[in-house]
């Protein structure tokens, strides 16, 4: 079973894909802010974080750079979440590190879909 880290500031975006992500069979910790998305990948090592990029104490491009700059969790897929949808923020998401890209609100097929993918290529490269 995949463990997926949702970093969320938002209480009911957090509650409505956590409980769906795992009725798809994921477990799923949950932080609330970039720093506690950042602390709880470097202490439970999840096998990819949803990450939103609007967040207090610490944004998620921020955090980003935190995780891809540490040897120990810079292999681990991190997709972004965001309102955001113009080509610009896709574009700046891609150059800074996100794996991925997905704009609120979330169509949940295609992001399961988009899950799926980055869990499968980090199987290959870790094998």
């Amino acid at each position: 079973m995949s463990t997926i880290l949702l970093v969320e500031d938002n209480e009911l975006n957090r509650d409505m894909l956590s409980r769906r992500l795992e009725r798809m069979g994921y477990q799923v910790a949950l932080a609330i802010d970039g720093r506690d998305g950042v602390d709880k990948t470097l202490s439970s090592r999840p096998d990819l974080v949803l990450m939103d990029i609007n967040m207090p104490v610490l944004d998620g491009w921020e955090a980003l750079r935190i995780l891809k700059n540490n040897p120990d969790t810079q292999h681990i897929p991190v997709i972004a979440l965001t309102a955001h949808a113009m080509t610009t923020d896709r574009d700046k998401a891609g150059e800074i590190g996100f794996n991925d890209y997905a704009t609120k609100p979330v169509d949940f097929p295609a992001l399961v879909h988009m899950i799926e993918d980055w869990l499968y290529r980090a199987t290959l490269h870790s094998s």
